[in-house]
C-alpha cells in the first residue's frame, strides 16, 4: 500500500514538473527567436595584447618627433608668420577650412554617419560614425588634461620668441597657456585613424587609398594651426601621437569587445513603441 501511495505521489510530481516544463518552453523559445544575433568578436587577434611592441615602435617616432621639434620651433613660428605667407589668400582660407571640418566638423560628421547608419540599418556605417566620435572624444580628453597641466604659453603670447614657457597647471582657465599638444590636430588624427582602421576591416587594400587621404588632411590641420600662429610644431606632433593611438586603439579594443559597455549602449539599443504612443530604449544583451 506503501508502494503504491509512493507511486502516486512521483507520478504527480513527475506530470507537474512536465506541465512546468511545457508552459515554460515557449516562453523561453519566444526570448531565444526575438534575441538579436550576437555581434562576433575578433578573435584572429584575441591572445594578442591591446598595445604591442609595433605600437612601442610607433609612440617612440611620435616621441622623437616632438623632442625634435622642440629646438625648431621658433624657426618653424618665424617662417609661417613671414609676411609674404600670411598674406597668401589661398594658404589663409584653405587653412580655416580645413580647421573647421576638423573641429567642429568631426562632430558633425561622426554624428551624421551614426544617425544615418543607425536609422538605415547599415551597421558599418553606424560603428563607424560612433567609433569616430568615440576615438575624438577619448583624444581630446588627455589633450585637454595635458594642455592644463602643462600650461605652455601659445606662439603669440611672446611673439613666437619663447616655446619654452610653460607653468605647471597654468591651463586650466587660460586659453592662452593650453598650447601643448594641438586639440585640433589630435581631433584630426583621432577621426583619420578610427576611419582607416574601420574601413580596413571592410576592404583591407582601402588604406593605401583612405589612409593617405585622411591622414594627409589630418597633417593639414596641424599645419593650419601653426599658420594661424596658435601651436608650435612640436604641439602639433604630440597631438598627432595622441590622436593616432585614440583612433587606432577604440577600433582595435571596440572589435574584440562587442559588448563593451560604450557600444552596447551606442551600438545595441533599439527604440520600441509603447501602448501609449511614447517609446522606450531597450538594451540587447548577449543571452548566456
Amino acid at each position: 500500500m506503501r508502494n503504491q501511495r509512493t507511486f502516486r505521489a512521483e507520478r504527480r510530481s513527475a506530470t507537474a514538473l512536465i506541465c512546468a516544463l511545457l508552459a515554460v518552453a515557449p516562453l523561453r523559445a519566444t526570448i531565444e527567436c526575438q534575441q538579436p544575433p550576437r555581434p562576433a568578436a575578433d578573435t584572429s587577434h584575441r591572445n594578442e595584447p591591446l598595445f604591442t611592441l609595433r605600437d612601442a615602435a610607433i609612440a617612440g617616432g611620435f616621441a622623437a618627433a616632438t623632442i625634435a621639434f622642440f629646438p625648431l620651433d621658433k624657426q618653424a613660428a618665424h617662417e609661417l608668420q613671414n609676411p609674404n605667407t600670411q598674406a597668401n589668400r589661398f594658404f589663409k582660407n584653405a587653412s580655416t577650412g580645413v580647421e573647421l571640418i576638423a573641429s567642429p566638423g568631426a562632430y558633425f560628421i561622426g554624428g551624421t554617419l551614426y544617425v544615418v547608419g543607425r536609422l538605415a540599418g547599415y551597421e558599418r556605417v553606424m560603428d563607424l560614425g560612433w567609433h569616430g566620435t568615440e576615438a575624438v572624444l577619448i583624444g581630446e580628453t588627455a589633450t585637454n588634461v595635458l594642455k592644463g597641466t602643462l600650461g605652455r604659453a601659445r606662439p603669440f603670447v611672446s611673439a613666437d620668441t619663447n616655446p619654452r614657457d610653460f607653468a605647471f597647471a597654468g591651463g586650466f582657465g587660460n586659453g592662452n597657456r593650453s598650447s601643448f599638444p594641438s586639440g585640433h590636430t589630435t581631433t584630426a588624427f583621432a577621426a583619420a585613424a578610427a576611419v582607416t582602421a574601420e574601413t580596413s576591416r571592410w576592404w583591407p587594400q582601402s588604406k593605401w587609398i583612405v589612409g593617405p587621404a585622411m591622414y594627409g588632411g589630418a597633417t593639414l590641420v596641424g599645419l593650419s594651426r601653426m599658420y594661424h600662429n596658435r601651436h608650435w610644431g612640436s604641439d602639433v606632433a604630440l597631438g598627432a601621437a595622441i590622436g593616432t593611438f585614440s583612433g587606432r586603439k577604440v577600433v582595435e579594443y571596440a572589435h574584440r569587445h562587442p559588448h563593451n559597455v560604450f557600444d552596447r549602449a551606442m551600438l545595441h539599443t533599439t527604440l520600441a513603441p509603447t501602448s501609449g504612443g511614447g517609446g522606450m530604449m531597450v538594451v540587447s544583451l548577449p543571452w548566456p
